[in-house]
Parts: C-alpha cells; structure tokens; sequence
C-alpha cells in the first residue's frame, strides 16, 4: 500500500491539535487566561463563570493590557511578547510563554479578546475570532486599561470533544481549584470569582504577612492554619517558605498539597518524594500530608518547557533541592513538640522564622510549637532525667523502678501531689504538658495545664521517646558495616551501575559496600550490621533505583527505623502498667524535650489538648 503524501497542515487543524494539547476541559481555558492575566502585572482579576465554562468564560484584569498594533498577532500560534531569544528559553521568568494557548482556544470556541494599554477608556479595541475559518476582526469597543478575555460555547465545533465535559457541577469544581492554586500564588492579587451570575469567592489582595495567611486560611481552611507549621528557609539562593500541617491534620486524599516553583504550580516526582520522606515515621499509614509551599531559585536552574500544561517542570540539580526540601521540612517536624501557644495566635509566623540556624520556627503558629525551658538549672534537671529515664529497666512491659528517681529528679516529690502545685504555680512556671492528675484505665494520663486539660496516650508517649533516643545513638555511632563472607553479585542496568560507581561515598554513608564487575553487574561486599540475614540484593536494586530517580534513597535509613521502632515498642510502658503521679510527670517532661513526640512511631498522635473554653462547651457552661 503506497504511503499517503506528506501535506502542511492547514492553520485551523494545527491549531485544533494543538487544542487538544492545551485545551482539555474549561478549566485549562481558565488557567491559561490567568497566566496571562499575572504576566501582565493585574492587581485585580474577576472570573465569571456559566453554566460550569462550557457556554461562557469571561477573565477581565486590570494589567498592561495589549497595544494595539500587537492585538491580532495575539491571536496568531506561536505568537508572544515573553520569548525572543534561546536564552529566554532557558530561564522562562513568565507563567505563559508558549504564544498558542489564545489560537488553540479560538479554533474550539468563540473568543472575543478586548484589551486597551492606555489609560483613556475610548481607546480600547476588541479582536474576534470564531473556529470555523479562524478570521480576526477588529473593532473599537471601549475598555479600561486591561484585558477582557471572553470564551463562548467551548467545543462547538469539536462535539467529540466536547461529549467528554462531564457534569456542571464537576467542571466548575475543576475551575475552582485552578483559581484557588493562583489565588494561593499571588497573594498581592485580588480575584473574584462568579458562577452563574452569583458570588462563589471575593479574595482581597493581602497588603502584609497577615494578609497573606488570611489568604491562605481563606482558600485552605481554618482547620489547616490551625494546626499548619510555618516553613522559612534560605541557603544560596534556594528559598523555601511556607506551611506544612502537623501529621495529625493528615488527608484520606492528596487534596490540600500545593506546591510552587517561582509562582508556578507544579506537580513532581522528585518534590513529592521528598515531602513524603520527610513525614516518613510520623504520619499515619494510608494518610497524605497537606501542605503549601513556595520554592524560589534562578529560573535558569529549572526548564519549565517540558509539557504543554506546563504542570511538571525539571530541575538541573535535582539532588540539591530534594536534599533542600527534605532536610527543611524533617527538621521542623521533628522540632514541633508540646508547647502553650499564645492566646492572640493568628498563623502568621514570626518575622524571623526557621532557618538553617535551628532558630525556634514556630513560635505564633497555632497550637504546637518547641518547648522554652526558663532557666539553665531546670534544662539541666531534665537532661539528668531523661537520661536515668532511658538508662531505666524496660523489659516486663513497664517502666522499672528506677522511674521515680527520674520524677524526683525533674523536681517532682514521691508522693501523690506535685512540687509544685498546679494550683501554686504561676502560668510562667506550669510545662506546656502541665502536670499529672491521674491515670485512666491504665492507658491514659490526665494532665492539667495553663489552658485546660491534657489526655496523653501514655504508650504511645513513650514509644516515641524510647525511639527516638535508638536513633540518636544509631546515628551518634554511624552505620555499622559487616563484610559479606562470600561477596554477592547481582544483574542490573547499566545506568545503575553507573550511579553505583559515582555514588560509592553515599552508599558507604548508608552501609553498603559496592563495586562494578562489569558493564551490567554489581558485587555486594559489605551490608549494614542490621540488615545482616535480610533481602540484601532487593534492598541494594531499591536503594539504586531511587539513587537513579531522585539522587537519594531512604530505604535503609527507613528499614533500620522499623527495626528500632519494633525494639521501642516492646520496650515501653504497656497499657494496664500503673504509674505514680511522679511516674506519669517524668513521662509528661520527657514528651517535651523529644523531637516528633506528637505522634508515636506509627504516626498516631499521643496527647490532645482540651481547653477550658472547649470543656465549657461540653457541658453548656456560659450559655
């Protein structure tokens, strides 16, 4: 069968194929509108929406607007202000950039574009433009300085297409969610956004830090704020900022994770695993993190233009900025421990927040925050408990009696009342956890503190503490290294074994002993001590494959945890243990010097706060 003649396609077609790479649903319509609409620099963008953008979407901004010589051009694929050299190219500083999202929207729809550049109202002009012959006509139509984007009846002309819309109800949920990422982006910008003529969102450009968490609460929730942990931190000219929620504000769905590359939404394997590797022994299995974060670095670090969507991206030096985000975000998880937050907290996080100086991050943010320890007697009592605490006999499922000297070292008397009295402190002088009251059930301790009442799980506690003091001494001595008696070769890619080669040191650092035999083969030499009668060949083609995909791998680091927190579980206080009172406030003291002691090993939490306004409401106190 002789093959078919090669022909130039004509405009309509390339730009309706293009269509089908830009344009997916209404909502694509609306984001690449938006893009523009920033790049112009507008303060103030109104959205109106009908009948979910199938019969109308209308953008109007208050931007640069387009002169008018430029106005059909704008209509024209692979037509932009924003490229004009490679180098542009390579380090792409603007949102749109393509110069085809306003053809390949006009051969699917009819699009009135209208737009002045000057301040007079009169001079305005407006370019039309219908997918049947994709003709541009021009006419005067009064406009303020701006851009009106209008977009009627998507897909006319494309009904196959347009039989994949699904309900209204659906695409306008799609819109929304587009508008919350860029709302979330430009906080300096007002948008409003219509369906159907009513009022669905009025956010008003935030002018100072509290404006912008008042933008973020307005599109996250209330919830989020309240339990989100404020990020900021800057080394070279990486800076990561943002909020991240505590492990117990965990989602059934990977809903509420926003994340952005210079002001650009963005959806990467390599960020997601480094999120993910951060929450690692902290959240709770089956759960997703939320979070919204904001990374800036040089644009020429990144290429943008790796998908029409412009939703991925791909960075030059992808193992410097997983390392940057994980080690950013596990150190503030692991630095939120129990703490009284202030009453007048709103979110908004210091002006000085966490950097790469370990600076206390988190006080003003609402609930959890690290603990501040008064005085240097009283920090020196608690290391001097902690210590006897971990030093104490475990085995038999309790706590030894070596317990109640740790209590009496933190200041506790033996007896059934506290030194001093939760009544006889000050405010200033009652621990965040504030002090033992009783146990209930042999599971739980009930504790009173400035604010109300406090329910920990006291296994759960301290499992938590006992772990986290294994890993300390694991990573204080290093990995111990065992030689395999008889060296272990296995097959793999001639790409792992390029990575083997050139990552030797990092594998040492993680226990693994590696060398080449040959183009498409490996030898194992030695194993971490831990990992010693384990799958060794499948645990080094893991570790190699993340090495090959994201420049680091945590799954030894992740199989010795699970390790030490099996050994923590079996070795600490069991349910039906009964502790003293001066038992249950070392345990209490001991929760507020540990990292990540707000959840278990398994990412279960282990203490909750009731404050008297919440107690009162229980019982209809006041009303």
């Amino acid at each position: 069968m002789p093959a078919d003649k090669i022909k130039i396609l004509d405009a309509r077609l390339a730009n309706q194929i293009a269509a089908g790479e830009v344009v997916e649903r209404p909502a694509s319509v609306v984001k690449e509108a938006l893009e523009n609409s920033l790049d112009a620099g507008a303060t103030r963008i109104d959205i109106d929406i009908d009948a979910g953008g199938s019969k109308l979407i209308r953008v109007r901004d208050n931007g640069s607007g387009i002169q008018a010589e430029d106005l059909s051009l704008a209509l024209a694929r692979h037509a932009t202000s924003k490229i004009t050299s490679i180098d542009d190219l390579e380090a792409v500083a603007t949102l749109g950039f393509r110069g085809e999202a306003l053809a390949s929207i006009a051969s699917v729809a009819r699009l009135s574009l209208t737009s002045n550049s000057v301040e007079s109202p009169s001079e305005g002009l407006c370019a039309t433009s219908e997918g049947r012959d994709m003709a541009v006509s021009i006419k005067p139509a009064p406009h303020p300085r701006g851009t009106s984007l209008e977009v009627r009846d998507l897909f006319y002309n494309t009904p196959a297409r347009r039989k994949f819309l699904r309900t209204e109800k659906t695409e306008f949920g799609h819109i929304e969610e587009v508008i919350k990422r860029q709302a979330l982006s430009r906080p300096e910008v007002s948008f409003q956004l219509r369906h159907n003529g009513r009022s669905v969102h009025h956010w008003v450009a935030a002018t100072d830090e509290r404006g912008v968490a008042q933008r973020v609460m307005g599109v996250c929730g209330q919830p989020f704020m309240e339990q989100a942990v404020p990020i900021e931190r800057v080394a070279g000219d990486l800076s990561l900022r943002g909020w991240v929620g505590l492990p117990t504000f965990s989602r059934s769905q990977a809903d509420l994770q926003y994340f952005f590359v210079n002001g650009r939404v963005i959806r990467d394997k390599l960020i997601s695993h480094a999120i993910k590797q951060a929450y690692r022994d902290v959240l709770f299995h089956g759960r997703h993190p939320t979070f919204v974060l904001f990374l800036e670095l040089d644009p020429a670090r990144v290429d943008v233009n790796v998908h029409p969507t412009k939703h991925e991206v791909r960075f030059r030096d992808g193992r410097e900025i997983h390392g940057f985000i994980f080690s950013t975000l596990n150190r503030a998880l692991a630095a939120v421990r129990p703490e009284i937050s202030a009453e007048d907290s709103n979110g908004v996080p210091d002006s000085d927040p966490a950097g790469a100086s370990g600076s206390n991050p988190w006080q003003g943010s609402l609930g959890i925050a690290t603990p501040t320890v008064q005085d240097g007697a009283h920090s020196a009592a608690q290391a001097s408990a902690l210590e006897r605490l971990y030093a104490s006999p475990v085995s038999g499922g309790g706590m030894g009696s070596d317990y109640g000297a740790v209590a009496a070292a933190n200041g506790l008397s033996d007896g059934h009342r506290n030194t001093p009295a939760i009544e006889e402190a000050g405010t200033q002088d009652i621990p965040p956890l504030g002090f033992a009251l009783a146990q209930v059930h042999g599971v739980f301790i009930l504790a009173q503190n400035a604010v109300g009442m406090v329910l920990v799980d006291m296994h759960a506690a301290h499992e938590r503490i006992t772990y986290e003091r294994l890993k300390q001494m694991r990573d204080d001595a290093g990995i111990r290294r065992q030689p395999l008696l008889v060296p272990q070769s296995i097959a793999v890619s001639s790409r792992e074994v390029a990575a083997a080669s050139e990552l030797q040191q990092v594998l040492q650092e993680l226990g693994l002993v590696v060398d080449a035999a040959g183009e498409e083969q490996l030898v194992i030499r030695e194993i971490p001590i831990a990992l010693s009668g384990g799958d060794v060949e499948t645990m080094v083609r893991d570790v190699l494959s993340d090495l090959v995909a994201y420049g680091s791998s945590d799954r030894l680091a992740a199989h010795m945890d699970e390790l030490l927190s099996t050994m923590a579980c079996h070795g600490s206080v069991r349910a039906n243990r009964r502790l003293t009172v001066p038992e249950m406030n070392a345990l209490l003291r001991a929760m507020e010097v540990t990292e990540r002691s707000g959840q278990c090993n398994h990412g279960r939490p282990t203490w909750v706060q009731l404050t008297m306004a919440e107690l009162d409401k229980l019982f209809l106190r006041g009303q």
